[in-house]
């Protein structure tokens, strides 16, 4: 067995692992490269394998860094199955086709306002790419077996990171190789946790936060002490969230703190069309979620939905203070964009940051301390309030992921850390190394090992 390491080393995009053992060829994970340009125009590079040849893939979840390529995969001569659990095909379903419409109304916009050095701007794949490649998707169940060519047996397990989540384990009768995915939190307030896996031979082990602690402080807490400030400048709280999974978890507090009275009765709009699409899917899927399927329903009608163009251009003409949640959660594009040309410049505003933000992200930009944003081509000087909480992540950090390695039961040869920045993968190595004595690589991209 051989793997080669196609994305997501040593940053946080495009995560691709390509296994090959003797005939056969799988992907897990098909991601798509975002953030800086160097990474970017890796989506446009050849592929560093004939597409054709790949007999199926396997996807850890949803989010379109680990499934944004497939459309593009297809398109390129993919004709074997795509594997998943049932939750992360229903969100693939809303995240790819919306990907594929991003990646037109990007190349159209490109083209109105000349500002591509292509001529034409096209875009990667289209919304009719995105919707033929769902019928190369095949759901697979938890803990279930699965035989692929003559000797692979691949298993899904729960990761706890969101809805259909799942590590990925594959053996070939005398080695096995885990991929963690990106792994969730044991105290998550409505994903189940995470799965314990007991052995592997080798393991692919995400380090999103490989060198950060989450807050400990309860969010209710927090969020409510931001919304009270703010509403009492007067301002209005714009919340750049991910669609699938911390649009849901905002939502849940918001709930809490509307129960308890801790909030002044304003309004909440949620200005996505695509968390509102998933948090519509978000209830169906209980056997996922720790809260009941009534207090679910409670939580996704705290806020006013906004689909529509008209409507969510009337949220900037409300008087008065209000909570925005919007895309998108890095706020490289998106309705977040129109909010904050109405408020990033407004001293009595904040602006709140759930989620992690990549390298060359606009979120990352502001929450370095970024004097002024540039949106739509023109700049805006940064006067709102930018303010940052990790406690709501859903990645573990790296106690949690050390608390999941701790429950091994035996110690794997050779652990490979992906999936999170250089610091962050030195860092979580260097942990591991110390506290374990195992034998842990950072590979590079493209770069290949042979599985003794």
């Amino acid at each position: 067995m051989k793997i080669t390491f196609l994305g997501a080393v040593q940053e946080v995009t495009g995560s691709k692992y390509l296994i090959e053992h003797e005939d056969t060829k799988i992907l897990v994970d098909c991601g798509l490269f975002q953030g800086v340009k160097e990474l970017r125009i890796r989506n446009w590079d050849e592929f560093p394998v004939d597409q054709s040849s790949i007999d199926a893939v396997f996807l850890t979840h949803s989010h379109i860094d680990h499934t944004g390529y497939i459309p593009l995969l297809v398109k390129n001569g993919f004709k074997g199955k795509i594997y998943c659990s049932y939750a992360t095909f229903t969100l693939c379903s809303l995240l790819l086709v919306d990907s594929g419409m991003l990646q037109e109304e990007d190349a159209k916009h490109a083209n109105k306002h000349g500002y591509s050095n292509h001529n034409p701007a096209l875009p990667l794949y289209t919304k009719i790419d995105a919707v033929k490649s769902l019928k190369f998707f095949k759901v697979i169940d938890y803990n279930k077996v699965l035989d692929i060519g003559k000797y692979l047996k691949i298993t899904f397990t729960r990761s706890g990171h969101i809805l259909g989540s799942s590590s990925v384990t594959i053996s070939d009768g005398k080695k096995t190789i885990t991929f963690s995915g990106d792994l969730g939190r044991y105290n998550h307030p409505i994903i189940k946790p995470p799965t314990q896996i007991k052995k592997t031979d080798y393991l692919v082990m995400e380090s999103t936060y490989g060198d950060s602690l989450h807050e400990k402080d309860d969010p209710i807490e927090i969020i409510g002490d931001l919304v009270n400030k703010t509403v009492k400048k007067g301002g209005v709280i714009i919340i750049p969230a991910f669609a699938l999974g911390r649009t849901q978890t905002v939502l849940y507090y918001l709930y809490k703190l509307k129960q308890k009275k801790a909030i002044p009765n304003i309004p909440i709009f949620l200005d996505s069309p695509m968390a509102i699409s998933i948090t519509d899917v978000f209830c169906k899927f209980k056997d996922e979620l720790k809260i009941s399927p009534i207090m679910c329903k409670d939580i996704c009608g705290v806020a006013t939905y906004t689909s529509t163009v008209d409507q969510s251009k009337q949220i900037d003409r409300v008087k008065g203070s209000s909570i925005i949640i919007a895309g998108s959660g890095m706020v490289s594009g998106g309705r977040v964009l129109h909010h904050f040309r109405h408020g990033i410049s407004d001293s009595k505003n904040t602006i709140l940051f759930v989620g992690f933000q990549a390298e060359g992200t606009n979120g990352r930009a502001l929450v370095e301390g970024a004097k002024e944003l540039k949106i739509h081509g023109k700049m805006y000087p940064v006067h709102a309030e930018i303010k940052t909480m990790n406690v709501l992540s859903a990645h573990a950090d790296y106690n949690e992921i050390l608390e999941w390695l701790e429950n091994l039961e035996s110690s794997p040869k050779k652990i490979f850390i992906t999936h999170g920045e250089i610091t962050s993968a030195l860092s979580l190595k260097n942990k591991i190394e110390e506290r374990f004595g195992w034998s842990v690589v950072i590979p590079k991209y493209l770069d290949s090992f042979e599985l003794d």
